[in-house]
């Protein structure tokens, strides 16, 4: 290889920059050696070890097709080797994403919106399903005890002549008319919990022409009123068994008290329908799917440089990005406002004066990781991550018009005006969402004005840590967090904010009030075993020491970093998470489905964040469309600092960055060696 090598200014900085030849064919014909992945610092060797340790543990489970994790695990996994690149371009490019741009979350089957987070469920929700098939369905079988139907009793079905009902495929219809339609049985739900109507369904022979709809009947109506359906698409043979979740929402004339569904497939005749399963389904959709995809897909186009990615990925990119923008107002409001039914930001809890809650079913619906708090309205987190993917697709947009050989369409003044909206994002987030009164940023503010506030640690952080604080608002929001400032009202205040050690609580205010309406009985869990309510998940300790160094510099960083590695190391002498854990006194564990307080391991999979630090912060190393910029921030006690085996467009680095400012590069093992000096600011 040949490197271009450059010093270039970047925040007042001395940055390193390195220009590599972008990679047609992905990573084609690149065999590395199986050397394995290790940080190194002369004279730390002891928790360097440590650390090392930690990511050994917790990267070869980094994966995930979800989108919830699109921001975190490929940011932690891209440059380790050729295989985590491959899974995740196969996962983004079969990411499922509607003409209009919402990404789906692809989580696991779940009882609600099928492109949504798999609860709350119709079973949570006063809602109704009806199920003709449970097959698949381990979480509804298992968790709600889901028996399949096993006649149509109930049911008016005209138009064809049933089947049978087989175990796969649910009720399975063969069309002797035109016009088919199935009724359910009455039931009776609110409209609030039933935004959406979701079956899934396979036909063989619908006509071109189908239109498939559903209608409903609401409280006292006895007749179908006319005109009153919404449509959904027909499906073809080859496209199997398939969900629809059409969005009753929408119409007019969709509120008040559910009492009945009724399906009509038209230009039927000689036709085959199956429906496996229709319910009352609330609406789950997360609003950062489409900012977490493109954060994703930018952060593998950079590591890899893989130009057929990109022509066949950028469309869907700046689908996502676009239907963002328009779905949660952001270009008109400069933050995301999330509209959607149960979305907006109120509880679905409200104390019943007794110590204990009453339900507002309907309302506090999930919004991105912090499943059960409810985020929403005006979203302060979603908007950090919007901001984030919109400054990546600048970087994007750049890019492709700097490369014209690339053959991709350039979007003519797209960077530009993508990088002012984040920009006035940025001053909007400041000013909204800050609470001066505390020094520290809220976490949503709902449809009806009032904002939520219970000491949210990750959003601060994070805050920091993706650039959206000031310097001034960093610094307070730190000093709070290491005790330094004392929060009146707060549970958790001084040393107890990192009680854990690992890091700090994710809340340090008591919550047993704001919640969606699932999670009724909050009072019943103790401050600290519920990971919403001061309890804390490891891999977060990424943003707070990505916070630290850049509010108060490496030294600081190092120091919450070497108390991580000295609760890690007690830890695994005594076996590891979850036999130091089963010591009372010390925590509880969630993972595999009992709630508790820390998230560690089992579907905590973005612990592997954590040793992130070395790479993109201490040695400030980012992946860009030509090639890679370094920034270094030593600790005044690190002599150096090597991050061997960084796969970056199908090459092999190993790094290091000396106190002096030197930085040697070495290519491929070895085969070519640069330096490059950097001056301290």
């Amino acid at each position: 290889m040949t490197a271009a090598t450059r010093l270039a200014v970047w925040a007042g900085m001395a940055v390193v920059t390195h220009s590599l030849l972008p990679t047609t064919g992905f990573l084609a014909g690149t065999a590395f050696a199986a050397e394995p992945l290790r940080f190194e610092v002369p004279g730390h060797e002891e928790p360097i070890a440590s650390l090392n340790e930690l990511f050994a543990l917790h990267q070869p489970h980094a994966f995930s097709n979800c989108t919830l994790w699109d921001a975190w695990l490929p940011h932690a996994t891209l440059w380790t080797g050729p295989e985590p690149c491959r899974r995740y371009r196969r996962s983004f490019l079969s990411r499922r994403i509607s003409d209009e741009g919402y990404v789906s979350m692809q989580q696991h089957r779940g009882m609600a919106h099928s492109e949504g987070w798999p609860f709350p469920a119709w079973q949570q929700s006063t809602g109704r399903g009806f199920h003709f098939s449970t097959e698949g369905d381990v979480w509804a079988i298992q968790s709600f005890k889901l028996q399949p139907l096993t006649s149509t009793d109930g049911w008016e079905i005209a138009g064809a002549r049933v089947l049978g009902i087989d175990p796969a495929r649910g009720l399975q219809l063969e069309a002797t008319a035109d016009t088919v339609t199935i009724t359910t049985p009455p039931f009776s739900c609110g409209t609030i919990v039933a935004p959406f109507a979701t079956l899934e369904w396979a036909a063989n022979g619908l006509g071109e022409a189908s239109a498939p709809r559903i209608e409903w009947k609401l409280d006292g109506e006895t007749t179908w009123p006319a005109g009153r359906f919404v449509s959904f698409p027909a499906l073809t043979s080859e496209e199997g068994m398939r969900y629809a979740d059409v969005p009753l929402h929408k119409h007019p004339g969709y509120a008040g008290l559910l009492t009945q569904y009724r399906l009509t497939f038209d230009h039927a005749a000689g036709s085959s329908i199956d429906l496996k399963s229709i319910i009352t389904a609330i609406d789950t959709r997360h609003p950062i799917t489409g900012p977490l995809f493109v954060r994703g897909s930018s952060e593998l186009f950079m590591w890899t440089a893989d130009l057929d990615f990109l022509r066949e990925n950028i469309a869907r990119m700046r689908r996502a990005i676009d239907y963002t923008l328009a779905e949660f107002a952001v270009e008109q409001q400069k933050h995301v406002v999330v509209s959607w039914v149960g979305h907006d930001g109120r509880s679905g809890l409200v104390p019943d004066g007794q110590g204990g809650t009453t339900r507002r079913v309907g309302l506090g619906v999930g919004n991105n990781y912090w499943d059960l708090l409810p985020f929403g309205g005006h979203d302060a987190l979603a908007t950090i991550y919007t901001a984030d993917a919109l400054r990546r697709m600048v970087a994007i947009e750049h890019a492709i018009e700097a490369h014209p050989e690339w053959e991709i369409p350039a979007l003519a003044g797209r960077a530009d005006a993508l990088a002012a909206l984040a920009s006035e994002i940025r001053d909007d987030f400041q000013r909204r969402f800050w609470d001066a009164s505390k020094g520290r940023f809220v976490g949503w503010i709902d449809v009806e004005g009032t904002s939520y506030d219970y000491g949210f640690t990750f959003v601060n952080l994070e805050a920091i840590a993706y650039g959206m604080a000031s310097e001034s608002q960093a610094a307070e929001i730190l000093a709070w967090i290491d005790g330094d400032r004392i929060i009146d009202g707060d549970t958790s205040t001084g040393s107890d904010i990192y009680h854990w050690r690992f890091g700090p609580r994710a809340t340090t205010k008591r919550n047993i009030e704001t919640y969606t309406w699932p999670w009724h009985r909050p009072q019943d869990i103790s401050w600290g075993n519920q990971v919403q309510d001061g309890g804390a998940v490891l891999g977060f300790s990424y943003h707070d020491l990505m916070a630290r160094l850049a509010t108060r510099g490496p030294d600081d960083a190092w120091a919450r970093l070497k108390e991580i590695l000295a609760w890690f190391r007690e830890v695994q002498d005594e076996g590891g998470y979850r036999s130091y854990y089963a010591t009372p006194g010390r925590g509880t564990l969630q993972g595999g489905g009992p709630p508790g307080g820390l998230g560690l391991d089992r579907e905590f999979m973005e612990s592997v964040l954590v040793p992130q630090v070395m790479l993109d912060g201490f040695l400030g190393f980012e992946p860009t469309a030509d090639g890679y910029t370094l920034k270094p921030q030593l600790p005044s006690d690190w002599p150096s600092l090597t991050v061997r085996d960084i796969h970056l467009h199908g090459q092999l680095l190993t790094i290091t960055a000396h106190a002096d400012g030197r930085v040697d590069v070495q290519t491929n093992g070895g085969d070519e060696k640069t330096s490059a000096q950097s001056s301290a600011p």
